[in-house]
């Protein structure tokens, strides 16, 4: 290849790598699978070496993907969190030991290498005080709220080091990963595309009370910085960490010679399956922390480690059928059925194509044979079409509901597929299910099959017919004995009390989750008022945009929609919301909590703050209003004094309350 040519692939290399270090970091919804990018960025690499002319220092090979997110505060790295070089084959890995071996390194570690999101978390005096995201590897994200909502990452340390920061990986267990797609399928939610793209959407929530709800994960895996305590080998500081609390990388090894290290990595590939966990590699580091120091960086990654990548376990089957399902919302939802084929650990035969543009963009058609893989080792998926079989033709999700023949239209604002009858038994089973879910109504005993039951006896068309249900009903099914029957009717009627927020969350409205239903109900405080609200008046509400003030407007003027809550009224549901705001004083007024409260928990003081009609911070800005310092206030105090912040003790803070209140 002449040099014209090479710096016309370079250029379009680049192009592609940056797309899919934006999709991947920055929106979460990654368009090219891991070998695919690693084909393209060894093949760039391999270009820039043979012409050094070509590279230059803003090429995607000389940087970390992603970028800073407005939605958070920035944080610079004091120490680079750079990323792993990758390696492949068995002889890289060799190139690599004879390397560091030669200058000097008689220990290795090696360790899985988890899939997730890199973080930072920073302790003071043993208390944590920011979390943040690797962003571009020098600037990152402050997520310190979201970030606290993982309960393996401790809050307070069991030594009260000056400071130390700490490095790891935020990952989503595979079974909390799998219950999410289930869910979000059932409510013909788009479904994350793996763990590590569901755990990075996760931790970035502006709600953390979302990212909670998550069942995150962390392992910390190296010591970035620290103050008051000294290491000899990263074994030393793993060990360290265990003690202060932390839950450190797994199953790692210390090895001396190439084959300890290769038996090491063939050890981890073997198990990758079993782990309750997504792993990408296998991850090989120099032991002696000074042996790093003089062996060094380049401007992207370390010299003295390297990540071995293991290839995706993938299989060709044949594609016997697609099946159409359909869901709550209406979404007609294709999935590929199979000849079962062992993926992973377990035997598969069906996994979801989610939409027509991804039937098109594959061209998936039936009898074709297929390329199939588990997303995250869990969910499987349709990789691509292999071939088309004789006389195939092209596969489009029908317009017509395949449950009650109903028409079936394409949504303008998405690539899904909706059954337009409000009547469609498919779209009433999930529904109800919807309805008695437990951030929904909790009605205790109203499972999944319990509810096909109802459907299929009759006995319930709406969600306003489980409240007009009798012992003797229940009891006239199969499986339901007199104590179950009156345990499930008793659950029913005290979900009638249930706060009004609860109620507009189980209505299924689109995009309205129990945040937003909360909100809703803080602005307009009964039923009757948000059902008249303007589209205008509800935009107006923090978070809502003109999609989602459109949703609640449009879905408030459906006829059946209105008959239900007529009904739903008529029943005895409350509809009614009882803030438990006392005040609107600290309307306006935005509060950050630092430090140890001697007086208050963190929760009491938060709650004191929204009742009175405050809002609650995780993190310094010019926005902030005051800062509540307690003892041990680390960086969040320094930042509001850089800023010009108001500071006050937890003391002012309880005579501020009480000012307020009388």
């Amino acid at each position: 290849m002449d040099k014209n040519a090479a710096k016309k692939r370079v250029e379009e290399l680049t192009q592609k790598i940056e797309k899919a270090n934006r999709d991947y970091y920055d929106l979460d919804s990654p368009t090219l699978e891991d070998d695919e990018y690693d084909s393209l960025m060894r093949e760039l690499r391999s270009l820039e070496n043979e012409f050094p002319e070509l590279l230059s220092e803003s090429s995607p090979s000389q940087r970390v993907g992603g970028s800073v997110s407005a939605t958070f505060e920035k944080v610079p790295h004091t120490v680079q969190m750079a990323s792993l070089q990758d390696v492949f084959s068995e002889n890289e890995v060799r190139d690599f030991f004879n390397r560091v071996y030669e200058q000097g390194s008689e220990e290795f570690t090696v360790e899985p290498k988890i899939d997730g999101l890199s973080v930072s978390l920073e302790y003071e005096n043993g208390v944590l005080v920011r979390g943040s995201t690797r962003g571009d590897g020098f600037i990152g994200e402050d997520i310190t709220a979201n970030l606290k909502t993982i309960r393996t990452i401790p809050l307070k340390l069991k030594d009260s080091i000056p400071f130390i920061e700490v490095r790891g990986e935020v990952y989503m267990p595979k079974e909390s990963f799998a219950k999410l797609c289930e869910i979000q399928e059932k409510n013909g939610e788009a479904m994350p595309k793996n763990p590590r793209n569901a755990a990075a959407g996760s931790l970035r929530q502006k709600d953390s009370r979302i990212t909670a709800e998550r069942a995150l994960d962390i392992f910390c895996f190296n010591v970035q910085r620290v103050s008051g305590k000294t290491f000899v080998s990263h074994s030393e500081s793993l060990e360290f960490l265990k003690e202060q609390g932390f839950r450190v990388v797994p199953d790692y090894r210390v090895c001396k010679t190439f084959d300890e290290i290769l038996e090491k990595i063939n050890e981890i590939g073997k198990m990758r399956t079993s782990l309750p966990f997504d792993i990408d590699g296998a991850v090989v580091k120099v032991n002696s922390l000074s042996l790093r120091e003089e062996i060094g960086s380049t401007a992207k990654v370390p010299k003295w480690a390297v990540a071995f990548k293991y290839p995706p376990e993938e299989k060709e089957t044949k594609l016997n059928e697609i099946e159409i399902n359909v869901g709550r919302t209406g979404a007609l939802t294709p999935v590929a059925i199979f000849d079962p084929v062992q993926l992973a650990g377990t035997t598969v035969s069906r996994a979801v194509l989610h939409n027509q543009d991804y039937i098109s963009d594959k061209d998936i058609r039936i009898g074709d044979k297929i390329v199939v893989r588990k997303a995250g080792d869990i969910i499987p998926e349709v990789v691509r079409s292999v071939s088309h079989s004789e006389g195939s033709v092209p596969f489009f999700i029908p317009n017509v509901c395949p449950v009650c023949g109903a028409e079936a239209v394409r949504d303008q604002d998405e690539a899904v597929v909706r059954c337009q009858n409000i009547d469609c038994p498919a779209q009433l089973l999930r529904s109800i299910e919807h309805f008695a879910s437990r951030s929904a109504m909790n009605i205790e005993g109203l499972g999944e099959a319990v509810v096909e039951q109802l459907v299929n006896a009759g006995l319930v068309h709406t969600v306003a017919d489980l409240y007009t249900l009798t012992v003797q009903d229940l009891t006239s099914l199969e499986r339901f004995g007199t104590k179950s029957a009156e345990n499930l009717i008793n659950s029913i009627e005290k979900s009638k009390q249930n706060e009004l927020s609860r109620l507009i969350f189980a209505l299924g409205i689109k995009g309205i989750g129990s945040r937003a239903a909360k909100l809703l109900c803080e602005k307009y405080g009964d039923m009757d008022s948000i059902m008249t609200a303007s589209e205008e008046d509800i935009v107006g509400i923090e978070n809502f945009g003109d999609i989602l003030a459109k949703s609640v407007y449009t879905a408030m003027r459906e006829p059946h929609r209105i008959e239900l809550i007529n009904r739903l009224k008529e029943l005895g549901l409350n509809m009614r919301y009882e803030s438990r705001k006392v005040s609107d004083k600290f309307s306006g007024l935005t509060f950050v909590l630092t430090g140890n409260l001697s007086t208050l928990k963190r929760e009491q003081a938060k709650e004191i703050i929204e009742n009175l009609g405050g809002k609650c911070s995780g993190s310094v800005s010019k926005k902030t209003s005051y800062v509540v310092a307690g003892e041990n206030a680390g960086s969040k105090l320094d930042k509001a004094n850089e800023l010009g912040i108001t500071v006050i003790n937890e003391e002012q803070f309880i005579k501020m309350t009480k000012s307020q209140e009388e």
